[in-house]
């Protein structure tokens, strides 16, 4: 789908606003109609019929009502106008997170925070000039004058010859200027989206690039690609300015040729003063709304160039899901994968034939190289991604067919770098459970041994943290994830090894948190330290997407296998 035949299948949204503006639109053209028809009564009668005051109070009464009336409809048309591109903004923003939704964390790990960030701010705010402005201009710079030129050819037929003439001419220069500023916009709305990924990217590396030295020269870069970025707005200003320049002096022409047609026709007596008064009152009325249409035209450019990046998002594949959803079992769960294969890319398979069993209540440990399967078995177990072939059984349930979002509230994830966003310790614990008792908060602090630090907070819970638990241990990061782990009260439970680059009396806080969490729970563990897998009851060594070996701690020492060359390589515990 290109960006245009998707910008037209979002005028539904908009439709309701778009005709309101539109009928408000020519009602107030009609009214102008009106108040120069009383301009020019009033002048005539004053200056050539020598009417006093009370023979031309009439008109006079009438202009303030008519005014009044023309700036309701104003009112009422820019409240609609706003509430057209709000709709659209609104069902735009809607689709493109529930599609981001729907690809998952695994599908969007290429992607770049900062362009996603600008697509979904910036881009969908683009949208609304298209909608609220661009697409009622387009009707009323047709209904309008076509209302003018019906009250002006019985008056002046040779005025209203040149308007008919001249006013094609303005959208044709439009349109033939605006060509080539359209692929200008798109351009800039993409150079847009990489400073803004790159800019993002910076500051959340910030630290990194200062501890390997690498600050100045990333700064020199976003100031490359501010540089880049200023010198394509330029080009775009100059190519509007171009087209805006080009509208007036064509705009501007013909009512300077209406003018001078219609003073030599008084001096020579074709017309009287009324008619050429009404007509001079009318033209630059007549040009109006094609001028604004020109301007407008910059926004349907803008809108194309932002919704480009918004039909790749959309036009990605959601994996299908199939029309039965259920909910999932009730506990304890007995998790089955049987014959699983998957792979990321065509002829680069992931994981190859796996079967595995999970009991209830269990604690695996899933070890391996880099490069193993590790976080792809993970990703199948969240329901991140769906077997290319196979199946993951969940108490005998197909895990396609259980309702993704039930699913998502039965299983706990804890990576290992937890992510904690602006605000207080209680909104992050809170982060999608936000109708949860205080009571229920510090239960599950107690348990994952948090409590201690956050009440000794001058605000206690209330205390703001920053982006990514700024102001926070890395220890005390950790038990907060924990503690959203208890908060869930989830089936399952997946660990990233949340205890590595702790110290000693953290991690062990930690693992007496884990332990708790375990408990009553089925619970699996990536680990990339060996000695932190010692008391799982079963333990998957992965190989190449296959399983090499499996069983506890104890006998896969005895077969001194690929476990334990693991072990004596990483200096586990034996």
């Amino acid at each position: 789908m290109t960006p245009n035949d998707w910008l037209r299948a979002r005028r539904g949204a908009a439709r309701r606003g778009v005709r309101a503006v539109v009928w408000l639109g020519t009602a107030s053209g009609i009214l102008l109609l009106v108040q120069a028809g009383l301009f020019a009564v009033v002048a005539d009668n004053a200056i050539f019929g020598k009417a006093n005051l009370g023979q031309i109070v009439g008109p006079l009464a009438a202009l303030p009502a008519v005014f009044l009336v023309r700036a309701a409809l104003r009112w009422f048309s820019e409240r609609m106008a706003f509430v057209a591109g709000a709709n659209v903004r609104r069902e735009a923003r809607r689709a493109l997170l529930e599609n981001l939704h729907a690809l998952g964390p695994v599908r969007l790990y290429g992607e770049r925070g900062g362009e996603l960030a600008n697509t979904l701010t910036d881009g969908v705010e683009a949208l609304e000039a298209y909608y609220a402005r661009y697409l009622p201009q387009l009707y009323l710079a047709v209904f309008v004058p076509l209302a003018i030129l019906v009250v002006v050819f019985p008056v002046d037929w040779i005025s209203g010859l040149v308007f008919a003439v001249t006013a094609p001419l303005i959208p044709a220069f439009m349109i033939l200027i605006g060509k080539g500023a359209e692929s200008l916009n798109q351009r800039q709305w993409r150079r847009m989206a990489r400073l803004s990924a790159h800019f993002l990217d910076t500051i959340q590396g910030l630290t990194t690039l200062k501890l390997f030295d690498a600050s100045r020269r990333e700064a020199r870069m976003v100031e490359l690609l501010s540089e880049d970025y200023r010198k394509s707005t330029m080009k775009v200003l100059r190519m509007a300015f171009l087209s805006s320049l080009a509208l007036e002096f064509l705009a501007t022409l013909s009512i300077a040729l209406v003018a001078v047609l219609i003073g030599f026709r008084l001096l020579w007596g074709d017309i009287g003063f009324r008619e050429g008064f009404l007509v001079l009152l009318l033209a630059p009325e007549f040009y109006l709304p094609l001028r604004a249409m020109g301007t407008h035209y910059h926004a349907r450019m803008e809108a194309i160039g932002a919704a480009e990046r918004m039909v790749e998002l959309l036009d990605t594949t959601v994996p299908r899901v199939p029309a039965a959803q259920v909910t999932p079992p009730p506990r304890p769960w007995h998790v089955r994968l049987e014959n699983v294969g998957f792979s990321y890319e065509p002829g680069r398979p992931a994981l190859y034939d796996l079967s595995l069993e999970i009991g209830p209540g269990e604690r695996l440990a899933v070890v391996g190289a880099t490069g193993a399967g590790k976080s792809t078995l993970i990703n199948l177990l969240l329901g991140f991604v769906r077997p290319d072939s196979g199946r993951v059984l969940v108490n005998g349930l197909d895990l396609c067919s259980i309702d993704r979002d039930a699913w998502f509230r039965q299983v706990a994830w804890v990576p290992q770098r937890p992510h904690l966003f602006h605000g207080t310790i209680l909104d992050n614990l809170l982060l999608g459970m936000p109708d949860l008792p205080l009571a229920a908060v510090k239960q599950a602090t107690r348990q994952a041994l948090a409590d201690e630090f956050i009440e000794s907070l001058p605000l206690g819970y209330d205390t703001p943290i920053g982006e990514r638990g700024y102001g926070l241990s890395g220890g005390q990061v950790q038990r907060l994830a924990l503690a959203r782990a208890f908060l869930r009260d989830a089936s399952l439970v997946v660990l990233d090894e949340p205890g590595a680059s702790l110290d000693g009396d953290s991690e062990a806080k930690l693992t007496k948190a884990v332990d708790r969490l375990s408990e009553g729970r089925t619970l699996v563990m990536v680990a990339h330290r060996l000695g932190s897998v010692r008391s799982a009851d079963n333990i998957v060594v992965l190989r190449d997407g296959r399983i090499a070996e499996c069983g506890d701690h104890q006998a896969l020492l005895r077969r001194r296998g690929l476990y334990a060359n693991l072990v004596s390589l990483y200096g586990g515990a034996s």
